[in-house]
């Protein structure tokens, strides 16, 4: 005698459940409530980050006087200060 596997399905309803989703009540809400509210991305830039932008634009003092240093290297004729080089480096790291 052989026997087969059989699969046997079965659907299991409460009384009067036929319908029943506890969550399409909350999914309708959070839909509705979604359609209510439309938002537009915004943008805002504070005021410390327009300083900042400011202050990133170039000075023309300081970039003829980057030039000027530059120019010196090239040719040679540069010379280094050691001693504000140093009082610089202790003034920076002493903060």
């Amino acid at each position: 005698m052989e026997r087969k596997n059989e699969v046997i399905a079965m659907k299991i309803n409460g009384m009067n459940q036929t319908n029943f989703n506890p969550y399409k009540n909350q999914m309708q809400k959070y839909q509705d409530t979604k359609k209510a509210v439309k938002q537009n991305d915004q943008l805002e830039i504070s005021s410390e980050a327009k300083k900042l932008q400011e202050n990133n634009k170039v000075n023309e003092n300081r970039q003829a006087f980057v030039q000027e240093i530059k120019n010196q290297i090239d040719s040679g004729t540069y010379k280094i200060n050691y001693e504000k080089t140093v009082q610089k480096m202790i003034e920076f790291w002493s903060k």
